[in-house]
């Protein structure tokens, strides 16, 4: 795809999720209020929103129902997945956890409400995720059985991928990895297929889903998104290394500084680029086999791989 229609594009693709995350977060009101706005702030501080347009590139690989107009059913999962993204990196920076002060160039939400404020705004991200999804149910049972048929296994995956099972157990392995003095890089791709990778991978399976797409079809997907979720982690831990603290709007070199072991610090610097790019090209191989026109979503994961440093 031609960089200036893929940037047109993925500027319109942005702009909608920033207008569906805007009109679905709650009011900030009442006793609650605080940990509303803690929502808010957390949400609206900007990024890349890949997992909600992944979904809705998804969707239109097999279906043209929301070509002009997005669909609220689709527009309540769009929400939930950048959430529930959200939640876990406002959990993430916690001085429990990572201890980060600064993301995107600004406060994190602890460090601006208060590490206590900041553990319920991302528990309530979380939990206003799940609203959401059942609000596209709600709004299902009025149609067709086949449409909440697909609600209903948009749901269980993205609820899966996001748990135990999915990212939740991914960051178990990275926490008690941190106790361990012998990571191995088999350690490093259980946590980095399930902290990042997992989410990524239900954002192309819930738009596939939702537009109709088969089991087969969703599988695949699955592969693509493990493949991009790795490579972009991978490619994560380089720029903590390498990258520019000004570009970057956060502090690099948090990794050393932690002592914390990355496919990086374990392999090197080159064999991490190589395994970046052989990661993006199989998932490039994949999605060509689906059907439908796969310009942007191919240019998105070629996007991915070449963030500067």
């Amino acid at each position: 795809m031609d960089k200036e229609l893929f940037k047109t594009r993925l500027d319109k693709d942005v702009e909608d999720v920033e207008k569906i995350l805007k009109e679905l977060l709650p009011k900030a009101e009442g006793p609650a209020a605080t940990v509303m706005e803690a929502m808010d702030y957390s949400v609206m501080a900007g990024g890349k929103r890949l997992r909600p347009v992944m979904i809705l590139e998804s969707f239109r690989l097999f279906s043209h129902e929301c070509d002009d107009k997005i669909d609220h059913k689709l527009g309540c999962f769009m929400a939930a997945m950048e959430y529930i993204h959200t939640y876990s990196l406002v959990h993430d920076d916690l001085p429990a956890m990572d201890n980060d002060e600064y993301r995107r160039g600004r406060l994190t939400t602890w460090k601006m409400y208060g590490d206590g404020m900041g553990v319920l705004a991302g528990d309530a991200l979380l939990n206003y995720a799940f609203e959401m999804m059942m609000k596209a149910a709600e709004e299902s049972v009025s149609c067709h059985a086949e449409c909440a048929t697909r609600i209903l296994k948009a749901s269980a995956i993205l609820s899966k991928k996001a748990g135990i099972y999915g990212m939740i157990g991914g960051q178990c392995a990275d926490i008690e990895a941190e106790e361990k003095e012998d990571v191995t890089i088999g350690d490093l791709m259980f946590i980095h297929e399930h902290k990042t990778a997992c989410l990524i991978e239900a954002a192309l399976m819930v738009g596939a889903v939702l537009a109709g797409a088969d089991d087969e079809q969703v599988k695949l997907l699955e592969r693509v998104g493990s493949n991009v979720g790795v490579a972009f982690q991978i490619r994560d831990d380089l720029l903590d290394v390498i990258g520019n603290t000004e570009k970057l709007g956060k502090k690099t070199g948090s990794d050393a500084a932690n002592g914390k072991a990355t496919y990086v610090t374990i392999n090197g610097i080159e064999p991490s680029k190589e395994k970046v790019l052989s990661l993006s090209k199989e998932a490039e191989e994949l999605l060509s086999s689906l059907p439908g026109d796969k310009g942007f979503m191919l240019a998105l994961i070629d996007s991915l791989i070449g963030r500067t440093y």
